[in-house]
């Protein structure tokens, strides 16, 4: 399943700092990290993704913890589009991996690019 809009049209985004521990959700944010996994391993796509304001200078009080999201995509090695900066709105069934909010092969839809800041 690939990007597209999110099925939820008419529902605001829920902030990330407001994510229930688990259930169906809509949500956005922007990527602040991808990780890519080696040749020999299991094929798994994954990206960080922290409030829309958080990269932008300024916009967050100094020591202030920002919440933040897992996103990942089973099967896959890569995701034309997840990159670090852009700005997504994510649907998908939120779940927790490792002490953090994950959600596993989400609907997505590209909102912004990172331009050369």
């Amino acid at each position: 399943m690939g990007g597209g809009s999110p099925a939820s049209h008419g529902r605001a985004p829920v902030p990330l700092d407001q994510l229930p521990d688990k259930g169906r959700v809509l949500c956005q944010g922007r990527i602040e990290s991808v990780t890519y996994v080696p040749a020999d391993r299991t094929a798994a796509f994954s990206a960080i993704v922290s409030d829309s304001g958080a990269l932008r200078p300024g916009s967050v009080r100094a020591g202030a913890e920002r919440a933040r999201l897992r996103v990942v995509w089973l099967g896959r090695r890569r995701v034309p589009g997840i990159e670090a900066g852009n700005e997504l709105k994510l649907e998908g069934m939120l779940s927790r991996s490792e002490g953090m909010p994950t959600i596993f092969n989400p609907r997505y839809e590209i909102l912004s690019h990172q331009e050369n800041e």
